[in-house]
């Protein structure tokens, strides 16, 4: 079937909705509990209710979101989704006195409290973080007020999706050759790389693009308000910037931010280069962005997602037996969605944990661009087992800072898989050796190129400058000519990127992390392959901590720091190598 069963997280409508009276229900008695937290008896039933409640919440929202992503088109589905995040936001509200009362409870209460009842020391890492951020949290009554805001503060990222997905009607383009095809989110990237001609490559780019240009005021205020919406919880919270709204949660120093972005900005020459080896091997006048997606040798193979699956099977094989079977399990029937359709999510993810048997959604096409992207999303799966495996429900959730480490180390581990295998001939080391690179250039420079620009519109926002499209529009033309050399503003629609990313919309300050998980997933995966002792214990026991841990402290466990700047200046040496090896090749 390769398609999802969602009745192993909520077997019916009658359960969901039962599942939605039950959690009306706990939410009304969590409320009863103000002022009484004091009391230890009365702390245990609460505590109680609390694991209950994220139970509930986990299973209805992974299993509305999710059978909302199969049919953005669904009204129904929707609507379902809708009951869910208002249920969540009448949990927010009820509990809101929570933490100021915790806080003013103190510390060494709570010590005590679960060095006494062992039982709930699966909350003990939570306290430990909430008394750290004694100085953003407000009282009971400012919360909940601030709490009855949240609707209207995630509107924007729910504005970005009725926009770009569920009113979003694919555009239709003629080819030089008379050839008609449409154009999608999906497949545009491999109508680009398919393409026949320059001529072809700028039209389907443009299909594609001219939807943002018509909607480009729209977007602009939409995202004016995704900025908007952290200013005032910024400002609410006391915290000094967005970027540090963003990071303390989690421990992350904000320097770890700024010098990836540093690092990443200053070091570009190779970036350049390997443009430059493409224009001139392409015989362009000039590269375009597009250009990026055209392959430097042509292999007509596809992969069946059988094929893919046996790829990633056998690239594992070295690997110890555990390791292996968390590969298979993770693609079994039932947790994999595997073709596109219409009005399903465009793209790709893992989503799981908390308890649920991780679910892969795909979008597969038959490329070996989407075999790399099946071993990405099971590393993101395997993770999750791992960490299911060895960590209570509420430390099962890992940090986005740590997440995408596990599903790049499968990516390069399957790239040197390949590239050994000794089966390849040369146009097929240059697509594998182009897959590196381009892979370097998309999750290390481009998501670096995404954070420095939420960096500067940010601050533009904390200085109460002027959010429009235009403002938006001359950043993107900025960071371009920085990152790639490229002035973007010949491309027509392509300043509009910042309207295509998703991410700046429903996770703001996110994208940045790809880099930094790639960044140690290259050092981890280079220990590993360069047998250091004890390389693959420590990246197991990485995966293990789950959310146990703050992200930064798990990846100095693993072998990485990032404090230090050679961490990300291992990703652009690696890149010059690389690029001086397509180099010789291409000779």
């Amino acid at each position: 079937m390769n398609e999802w069963d969602l009745s192993r997280i909520i077997k019916d409508e009658k359960d969901f909705e039962n599942k939605l009276v039950r959690l009306k229900d706990i939410t009304a008695k969590m409320a009863g509990y103000k002022s009484k937290l004091g009391k230890e008896d009365k702390l245990k039933e609460y505590l109680d209710l609390s694991l209950e409640m994220n139970d509930l919440i986990t299973s209805l929202y992974m299993f509305s979101s999710m059978r909302s992503d199969l049919n953005k088109k669904d009204v129904k589905n929707s609507a379902a989704l809708a009951k869910v995040m208002n249920a969540y936001q009448n949990v927010i509200a009820a509990t809101s006195f929570e933490n100021p009362e915790s806080l003013s409870l103190g510390k060494d209460y709570f010590d005590k409290f679960l060095a006494k009842n062992p039982k709930y020391a699966q909350f003990k890492f939570g306290y430990e973080k909430l008394f750290r951020s004694a100085e953003h949290i407000l009282s009971g009554d400012q919360e909940r007020l601030i709490s009855n805001f949240a609707p209207v503060t995630n509107e924007g990222s729910s504005l970005y999706s009725t926009l770009t997905v569920a009113d979003l009607v694919p555009g239709e383009v003629e080819l030089t050759d008379g050839t008609k095809v449409k154009v999608t989110q999906s497949n545009w990237t491999n109508l680009i790389a398919d393409a026949k001609s320059a001529e072809d490559r700028k039209r389907i780019f443009q299909t594609l693009y001219k939807y943002y240009d018509k909607h480009k005021n729209t977007y602009g205020e939409i995202y004016n308000l995704v900025l908007q919406s952290q200013i005032a919880e910024m400002k609410a919270r006391k915290y000094n910037s967005i970027v540090e709204m963003h990071l303390f949660g989690n421990n992350i120093p904000t320097s770890v931010y700024e010098t990836l972005v540093d690092v990443a900005g200053s070091n570009t020459e190779y970036v350049k280069k390997y443009y430059e080896i493409k224009r001139k091997y392409l015989g362009l006048d000039k590269i375009r962005s597009y250009d990026r997606f055209v392959k430097l040798a042509k292999s007509d193979k596809k992969y069946t997602y059988d094929e893919g699956k046996n790829m990633f099977f056998d690239s594992l094989k070295n690997f110890p037996s555990d390791f292996q079977s968390k590969a298979r399990e993770v693609l079994k029937e039932g947790y994999v969605d595997v073709y596109p359709k219409d009005g399903k999510r465009t793209g790709a993810y893992s989503n799981g944990g908390e308890g649920i048997h991780p679910y892969i959604l795909f979008n597969f096409d038959n490329s070996l661009e989407d075999c790399f992207t099946l071993a990405h999303e099971s590393g993101h799966s395997m993770h999750t087992l791992y960490s299911m495996e060895n960590q209570p429900t509420l430390l099962q959730g890992y940090t986005i800072f740590v997440a995408e480490i596990a599903s790049t180390f499968n990516e390069h581990n399957l790239l040197d898989y390949l590239m050994n295998s000794g089966k390849l001939e040369k146009n097929e080391k240059i697509l594998l050796l182009q897959k590196a690179i381009d892979s370097i250039m998309a999750t290390f420079y481009r998501q670096t190129l995404f954070g420095e620009y939420e960096l500067i519109m940010s601050r533009k926002a904390e200085k109460q400058e002027p959010i429009n499209y235009q403002v938006c529009n001359q950043v993107m033309v900025d960071l371009y000519q920085k990152y790639y050399g490229i002035d973007i503003r010949e491309e027509v629609y392509k300043p509009l990127v910042w309207a295509y990313i998703p991410h700046l919309f429903y996770s703001p300050m996110y994208v940045y992390q790809y880099a930094t998980s790639f960044s140690a997933s290259m050092k981890i995966y280079q220990d590993v392959k360069n047998g250091v002792p004890n390389a693959f214990e420590r990246y197991i026991g990485l995966l293990k901590s789950g959310g146990s841990k703050y992200p930064v402290d798990q990846a100095k466990e693993a072998g990485v720091d990032f404090t230090k700047r050679e961490t990300f200046e291992a990703v652009s040496n690696r890149l010059k190598e690389l690029v001086l090896q397509l180099e010789d090749l291409l000779k």
